[in-house]
């Protein structure tokens, strides 16, 4: 980590060059208050695209070698899965605060080695649940905050797909490598972004069922990156359907797909049911869209639109993640936890759907991390 003596200018470097990866970037970028000094990628013509696009000094392909010689402040890493975690703690023990991208890690252990590197090192663990910030989502979450549902005891979520498998045979579909299918790659945002508005209520138990009707047989996957394959047979879920339920008597109804027989398209869906209203938005295709809030008159005439604030996406993750740097008091508040917490729910689901029985979370428990 830099001993420059401007605080105030933060060296960074982002590890993973695809579409995730180039957000950071451009996020980065676009801040006074930083330099990227590092990129790291296995794209030699994409990479040397970027670092000549961002000025960025030194563009190569070894990761270990950007954490060894960028001389960093921070970091974010948009590398496939199962290299979440090495990547991560290898920075957090170069004393490196860290970006990752979601999922956090393939499964509850794995996330929790990450937030012991955090606590070990004392540096910045976050994971960039960019959906959360979305314009319609954040509207849906003023809705809550500013008590117009009274309490919300029950929600749906969903992120369906009809023939979006991030293509077949690549890491995407091999267990080992992604942990698993749409439940842990798409279900996590919405699970994120529900637990958020609800408050963060505790999860007692999870129940679900998974399914690998289509995948299996070559069927509803995209052609975005022959590259990525890994020759792998399909071995994760195409469909999976989780009910969490929560302390306090508060339930959530979690489903998600790659592929499926639907409506063209990607559709997000998130509705909340309170005491005193309800609330949903629906979107497809990623276009931010109107949501709907419901009063309690029961013929319908208080009901109105919900319109969408600022898109925030991955511009609020990183400026989240900046603001936490820049402020070292808060950085025990900020060792991963959270994301640690939501890769815990999705290993209960896993765990739920191979033994077909309903899950405590409580049996899935965090390892002892130094404090």
């Amino acid at each position: 980590m830099t001993t420059s003596s401007s605080p105030t200018r933060l060296r960074v470097g982002v590890i993973g060059l695809g579409w995730a990866g180039q957000q950071h970037l451009e996020a980065y970028a676009a801040r006074d208050d930083v330099d990227v000094v590092g990129i790291a990628g296995l794209e030699t013509d994409l990479r040397a695209e970027l670092a000549e696009k961002f000025d960025v000094p030194l563009a190569i392909a070894d990761w270990a070698q950007l954490i060894a010689e960028a001389d960093l402040d921070a970091v974010s890493i948009a590398l496939p899965t199962f290299l979440h975690a090495p990547v991560t703690i290898a920075a957090l023990d170069a004393g490196v605060h860290v970006l990752s991208e979601k999922p956090m890690a393939r499964d509850a252990a794995e996330a929790d080695d990450m937030v012991a590197a955090a606590r070990r090192a004392g540096r910045v663990l976050e994971v960039a649940f960019n959906q959360r910030h979305r314009g319609d989502l954040a509207a849906l979450a003023e809705q809550v905050e500013a008590g117009n549902l009274g309490r919300v005891y029950h929600a749906r979520a969903s992120w369906m797909r009809r023939a979006g498998i991030p293509t077949l045979g690549s890491w995407f579909t091999n267990r080992d490598m992604a942990g698993g299918g749409p439940l842990i790659d798409l279900g996590v945002h919405v699970l994120d972004a529900t637990l958020r508005m609800m408050g963060e209520p505790r999860v007692l138990t999870v129940s679900a069922v998974t399914h690998a009707e289509l995948g299996p047989r070559g069927l509803g996957g995209t052609d975005s990156g022959a590259k990525m394959s890994a020759q792998s047979a399909y071995e994760v879920e195409d469909l999976a359907t989780v009910l969490l339920r929560l302390e306090g008597g508060g339930s959530i109804v979690l489903e998600t797909s790659w592929a499926t027989h639907r409506p063209a398209g990607d559709e997000i869906a998130l509705t909340l049911f309170g005491t005193d209203g309800g609330a949903e938005v629906r979107v497809v295709d990623y276009a931010v869209t109107p949501g709907r809030f419901y009063a309690t008159a029961p013929d319908g005439i208080d009901d109105r639109d919900i319109e969408p604030v600022s898109n925030g996406g991955h511009v609020a993750v990183v400026d989240e993640f900046l603001a936490a740097v820049a402020d070292p008091l808060s950085w025990p508040e900020h060792d991963g936890s959270l994301g640690a917490e939501r890769s815990r729910i999705i290993a209960a689901a896993y765990r739920s759907a191979m033994l077909g029985a309903e899950i405590r979370l409580d049996d899935i428990r965090p390892q002892e991390v130094a404090q």
